[in-house]
């Protein structure tokens, strides 16, 4: 039986970060295959597992942990990979966390959800998402100029929350040369040992016919 358990499922960036931090790290994990599109999370045998209805879920020594945020924070510190090294680094890396979920992967992810997985989606509305998340791709941009990280000399769980939904590109119509610091630093990401596509590291694609 494998040491960590991963609820997720290969469409969500946000269990791909999660994914993403154990691999990487070459713990001993296992996924387990959330079937979102057919209704799983909605369903009281899910909610006991998570009463917000949400993937991922990670389970490590009995206890079950919710929240991408939380999770990458826990795993830093049980893996000994991707944490600060320092409290300023710490505090850091909370930063753009919060600002990730707040802002970057709010909007990309919602964006993508409606331009690829939904139909009759208000045009308005697409473009409002498309601008904002435009808005939070040259923040990003602008941020790595110069660097070869988000925080610190080395890969960290900032890093892996940024990079959640971002190697969607054709599902979210972006061509990242547009945003050359974000491009480049994408690609070290994908340079490292270990790395997948999210398609590629869980279960769930491509998406059954009924979906």
């Amino acid at each position: 039986m494998a040491e960590y358990t991963l609820h997720c499922f290969a469409q969500s960036g946000n269990c791909y970060k999660a994914a993403l931090a154990l691999e990487l790290a070459a713990a001993d994990w296992t996924p387990r295959s959330v079937d979102y599109f057919g209704g799983e999370t909605r369903t009281p045998a899910y909610r006991a597992i998570n009463v917000m209805g949400e993937a991922p879920v990670l389970e490590h020594n009995g206890v079950k942990f919710s929240q991408s945020g939380v999770i990458l924070d826990y795993l830093a510190e049980t893996l000994g990979r991707f944490g600060p090294a320092n409290a300023a680094e710490r505090r850091d890396i909370l930063r753009w966390l919060l600002w990730d979920n707040h802002k970057l992967t709010s909007y990309t992810a919602t964006y993508r959800f409606m331009r690829t997985f939904t139909d009759d989606t208000d045009p308005a509305v697409l473009k409002a998402f498309r601008a904002r998340a435009e808005t939070a791709w040259g923040v990003l941009n602008e941020h790595l100029q110069g660097r070869s990280y988000v925080v610190g000399e080395g890969l960290s769980i900032a890093d892996l929350s940024l990079c959640g939904y971002l190697f969607f590109p054709d599902e979210i119509g972006v061509e990242w040369n547009a945003y050359p610091n974000v491009r480049d630093w994408l690609a070290r990401i994908r340079a490292e040992p270990r790395w997948m596509h999210p398609y590629e590291l869980m279960p769930g694609h491509p998406l059954p016919r009924s979906a």
